[in-house]
């Protein structure tokens, strides 16, 4: 039976857990957020917001205890404590040994390995001396193992004349891959085990900034590497035994082989599309998911196009929107601002969601509006 007022914790209140809270409404769900940063942008929307450490074990903790069921917009959270609650009966998706696994790069790969999951050849180094033995896998890619996210924590090595800026802390070294695209898929699966497939997406990343920059969808590939993509993001769906939603990202080479980059146990960029993209977003995929109810239905409305709206590379204070009415004025324009009161360079402070009937004319008014819109102090 359907539990009205359940009780959703969720840990860290960004941007992922507003949209997360913007879909709870429907469904009489009472929100309880948990973070660090008083004007975090859930701060307003939730039923009851803690200040807390996510990374602190009596925090964590702390507030599991008010909950019904725990979820998260991330994945840097005090495992232990996790752990705990579960063996204490708490509901917690995904489970900790998901989140444990991911917070480590490293760990995450040997996964792949184990499981016969195609991804670029790697090795494990601890310091930045070891990449001094290394020279034959360059060109390759340093990424550390804890703690990296949109771009931060990754470092290309073309030859041994990088290795004095490398980082110096354990490290996936990964093998350069000479591949076409860059895809994700947003899969999900209920605590009934019930699966749901969104199309894949294309992903173009900042020149600079090794973050997302525009998305398309759908991915302008063949039906054998749609095929191929999807089966391995399902297969790795039902290895983990996840919970919830699961974004999984991708290399596809230029021999159309799929290589899995990385995964994320939860809502994610990739997916945002899908509010006005598809019969059911990925912020609502998750709630039936974690909260046992049947899935949604995946299909798309239209062929859509994000643009993530960053800060302006020249400013850093408080957060001034330019260009939102003529941008909303091109038609088949959806903005959503996060409610960041403050700008930073490269920041993520919102995104917009163009649908058009013709993906190249969505992706025309995609760049019209990453140039109408500038986030300035």
């Amino acid at each position: 039976m359907f539990k009205r007022h359940l009780k959703l914790g969720l840990i860290k209140g960004g941007q992922l857990g507003r949209m997360l809270l913007q879909a709870a409404p429907s469904f009489d769900v009472r929100s309880f957020v948990m973070d660090d940063d008083v004007n975090c942008p859930c701060r307003h929307l939730c039923y009851e917001f803690t200040q807390g450490d996510a990374m602190n074990f009596d925090d964590v903790y702390a507030f599991g205890k008010k909950v019904d069921v725990l979820t998260f917009e991330y994945e840097h959270i005090h495992v232990e404590a996790l752990k705990k609650l579960k063996a204490e009966g708490l509901a917690i998706y995904p489970d900790p040994d998901i989140i444990e696994l991911v917070q480590d790069k490293g760990r995450q790969k040997e996964f792949y390995r184990q499981h016969g999951i195609p991804t670029a050849d790697f090795q494990i180094v601890p310091n930045r001396l070891a990449l001094k033995g290394c020279s034959d896998f360059f060109p390759a890619v340093q990424k550390t193992c804890k703690a990296g996210y949109d771009g931060k924590g990754i470092f290309k090595l073309k030859d041994e004349n990088d290795i004095p800026d490398a980082f110096n802390e354990p490290s996936v070294l990964e093998k350069h891959i000479d591949f076409d695209k860059e895809i994700s898929i947003v899969v999900a699966r209920n605590v009934e085990g019930a699966v749901a497939v969104y199309k894949p997406v294309e992903m173009v990343f900042h020149p600079e900034k090794n973050l997302v920059e525009f998305l398309r969808c759908p991915a302008d590939i063949s039906a054998d590497v749609e095929k191929k993509a999807t089966a391995i993001a399902l297969g790795i769906l039902h290895q983990l035994n996840l919970v919830g939603a699961l974004a999984v990202e991708m290399f596809v080479t230029k021999d159309n082989q799929v290589l899995v980059n990385e995964i994320a146990p939860r809502v994610h960029n990739s997916g945002h599309h899908t509010i006005e993209g598809t019969l059911t977003s990925q912020f609502e995929q998750h709630l039936r998911a974690v909260m046992g109810l049947p899935l949604g239905l995946t299909e798309m409305t239209l062929p859509s196009v994000m643009v993530n709206l960053l800060g302006d590379e020249d400013h850093e204070g408080k957060a001034v929107y330019h260009g939102v009415e003529q941008a909303l004025g091109l038609g088949g324009v959806y903005i959503h601002l996060y409610g960041k009161t403050r700008t930073k360079p490269f920041r993520k402070m919102g995104h917009a969601t163009i649908v058009d009937k013709d993906i190249n004319k969505a992706y025309e008014k995609a760049r019209q509006v990453k140039e109408l819109i500038k986030i300035r102090a």
